[in-house]
């Protein structure tokens, strides 16, 4: 039984509410849980104390007995020091030009450089 401390999504179309829970991993996402733990709620601004509510006492007993937080939560967690924060991974250089590409690019540029001095 490996437990997962996730969200769970509510609230209507285009207005979402998430309830933080602890659940087994085989579990639906909005399904069955073994315990509600807080709240998360995206439609309030980022520093209004009430978007993030937790039970920590609780959180820092499912952590202790093994259950793992995804990486949204183990970022939101990783703010009040319950867990470390997750590598965050770079993205990938495919949107870039290639290499001659960027060079074309390059001596373009030091040549509009040059006009504009003389």
């Amino acid at each position: 039984m490996s437990l997962k401390i996730r969200l769970s999504r509510g609230g209507a179309k285009k207005r979402p509410f998430y309830r933080i829970v602890v659940a087994e991993s085989r579990f639906a996402r909005d399904g069955r849980f073994v315990e509600k733990v807080g709240t998360l709620d995206p439609m309030l601004q980022k520093d209004d104390p009430k978007r993030v509510v937790l039970n920590v006492e609780r959180i820092k007993h499912w952590l202790g007995v093994g259950a793992l937080p995804t990486d949204r939560l183990a970022r939101e967690f990783s703010k009040l020091g319950l867990v470390q924060e997750p590598k965050r991974h770079e993205q990938t250089k495919q949107h870039l030009p290639k290499a001659k590409a960027q060079e074309r690019m390059k001596a373009a540029n030091e040549a509009a450089a040059k006009a504009a001095e003389a």
